[in-house]
């Protein structure tokens, strides 16, 4: 059946893409964007569809949409150390009163909204893997925490709405996802060794390599958000996330053996503040809830975004 859905943040990676599989589903989107860490570019290829909308707005003042909505796809916040820490106030007003009139809107409408939380939520995790009953172990006023403590209040301001209001909500804990539309100059791990090694520059290792992070491709984390959305009763909060751990180090041998040709070496450099140890999701909900777990492998997933990176930087 065909519905009419809101995606904020729909020229970003994860939701430009989103807005792709959706417009693929016979749906109709409205894509709501500020472009403050997203780019039109990555919708560019979706306006010749007549399903398709762009709203060049910023999400902390209201949004007034004259027709119904199904469902709002809530994915509008910087999502990078890079883009979160330029402007840290902006980023913390975007997840409070942003994800506040979201939710007005949803309340309006009458439409389900769901939430891209973060798998930052947890901080850096004395608990291995991170199950959604984990409650975290994050500083409230660090580097990152604009970030990390905007994604709590959203997750908090979804559920107080739900309770107070009745709206039909979803909670998605978004692990490390990559794949095409990322940014080559995000800071990301995956984009920024791809970058590095095609540039034969060095490659920046924080600290000795050891962290772990747990990559999970774009069309998978997609497919989870769909899938979590048509979900009825249950709210989550629900992992979406690959638990293939792997360590820093791991990931960039992984990358080079797609770019043979480098001449990069590792360079070294401190870790940064509260920057996490560890990354694995306990998927155990989403695989009994929605019956969701990761498929893409990493071979397809890396040599797909060493493709887009390729064109990116020429």
């Amino acid at each position: 059946m065909e519905k009419k859905i809101l995606v904020s943040g729909g020229a970003g990676f994860i939701g430009s893409q989103l807005c792709k599989k959706l417009l693929e589903q016979n749906h109709r989107v409205i894509c709501v964007d500020n472009l403050f860490s997203g780019f039109e570019k990555n919708i560019n290829n979706l306006k010749i569809n007549n399903n398709f909308k762009f709203i060049l707005h910023d999400i902390c003042k209201p949004l007034i949409i004259e027709d119904n909505i199904d469902e709002i796809f809530h994915l509008a916040c910087p999502a990078s150390p890079v883009a979160y820490q330029k402007d840290p106030l902006f980023t913390l007003r975007t997840c409070f009163q942003g994800t506040y009139n979201m939710c007005e809107l949803a309340k309006e409408k009458n439409a389900k909204i769901l939430f891209t939380s973060t798998s930052e939520i947890y901080g850096d995790p004395l608990v291995h893997p991170q199950a959604e009953t984990y409650y975290g172990n994050v500083n409230t006023i660090g580097i990152r925490s604009c970030y990390d403590e905007g994604k709590r209040i959203g997750e908090t301001i979804l559920t107080e709405f739900h309770n107070n209001h009745n709206i039909n909500i979803q909670i998605a804990r978004i692990f490390n996802t990559y794949g095409p539309n990322m940014s080559p100059s995000d800071g990301r791990v995956v984009t920024n060794f791809i970058r590095q090694y095609l540039r034969n520059e060095p490659i920046t290792i924080y600290g000795e390599g050891k962290q772990t992070r747990s990559l999970c491709y774009i069309d998978d984390t997609i497919n989870g958000l769909i899938k979590l959305m048509k979900k009825k009763e249950y709210i989550g909060p629900t992992n979406i996330g690959n638990p293939n751990e792997q360590t820093i180090i791991e990931i960039a041998q992984t990358i080079k053996k797609y770019i043979p040709q480098t001449k990069s070496t590792y360079s070294y450099q401190p870790l940064p503040q509260d920057d996490p140890l560890s990354r694995k999701p306990d998927i155990s909900k989403a695989q009994e809830k929605i019956n969701w777990k990761p498929e893409v492998s990493l071979k397809f997933g890396i040599e797909n975004t060493i493709a887009f990176i390729k064109k990116e930087i020429q």
